[in-house]
């Protein structure tokens, strides 16, 4: 059975950190549905991490089903949110509803996220209407970093607070299962985890949030371009791939590798007669 949204508020009301990461493709997606994890974000930020551009604006609708069909295919439990990218709900209603359709329809994702909050709201309502779970975004909304003057924290100000705040309940209300919280400052961002009734997802945002999702790239150590101040490296595989991959290199070049064990006989007769 795949993790619900209704399993996502269970948590809520029992205290029960919420663990999310992303995902961009089978073998990854095979591991961390392995270890539990129970929501896995295909975000637009494999537009860095994976496909080398500069921001999040240049993903495509066609690359995010893409990489969500393989993290589908690789998973079983966790719930698959696929990440809406730039420019495919900002216009119209029913481009939200028809491209959030897509992601259910042609990736098999069982939810979507969105960025922005009060702005957006009337496209959430119409988009769980039609049976959709949606993940709202709120604060630091990359898809925005060319308007917000880069990647700053928010809602410092008080205007700002309050904005956040009330983006945080028009997403509830329009009937969002859970937002994520984005370099937003901690207390405020404790504030809105109490006064919310859904789920709060945290990056950049402390420990107060109802759980945390974290850029998996980062968190292992493979994107080596640079390493944000909120991500924990738990290993540093860009370094461990490079000492195995110099191996293999030094192996080849010396004629060590392949042996017997890695290669396949044959008849000798069959040899013979060649």
């Amino acid at each position: 059975m795949r993790v619900t949204v209704n399993d996502t508020r269970e948590m809520k009301e029992k205290g029960e950190k919420i663990v999310m990461l992303t995902a961009y493709d089978y073998s990854t997606a095979r591991i961390v549905d392995g270890v539990g994890v129970p929501l896995i974000l295909v975000g637009d930020s494999l537009g860095m991490v994976m496909l080398g551009y500069e921001n999040t604006t240049r993903v495509t609708m066609e690359e995010m089903l893409h990489h969500t069909r393989a993290v589908v295919r690789g998973t079983e439990h966790a719930m698959v949110i696929g990440d809406m990218p730039f420019m495919t709900y900002h216009g119209s209603v029913e481009d939200a509803m028809r491209n959030a359709a897509r992601f259910v329809q042609e990736a098999g994702a069982q939810a979507i996220k969105l960025e922005g909050g009060v702005t957006v709201a009337e496209k959430v309502r119409r988009v769980v209407e039609c049976g959709i779970p949606v993940m709202g975004h709120i604060g630091l909304t990359p898809q925005s970093v060319h308007q917000l003057g880069g990647h700053r924290v928010q809602g410092r100000a008080p205007e700002a607070a309050r904005r956040l705040l009330e983006d945080a309940r028009a997403l509830e209300e329009a009937g969002a299962f859970s937002v994520v919280l984005e370099s937003v400052p901690a207390p405020l961002a404790a504030l809105i985890t109490e006064r919310a009734g859904i789920p709060t997802i945290g990056i950049a945002s402390g420990p107060g949030c109802d759980g945390q999702v974290q850029i998996i790239n980062d968190m292992l150590g493979s994107f080596t371009d640079f390493v944000p101040r909120h991500a924990k490296q738990y290993v540093k595989l860009a370094d461990i791939m490079a000492a195995a991959l110099t191996e293999y290199s030094n192996e080849v070049k010396a004629g060590t590798f392949p042996t017997k064990k890695h290669s396949f006989s044959m008849d000798e007769s069959v040899l013979a007669e060649l």
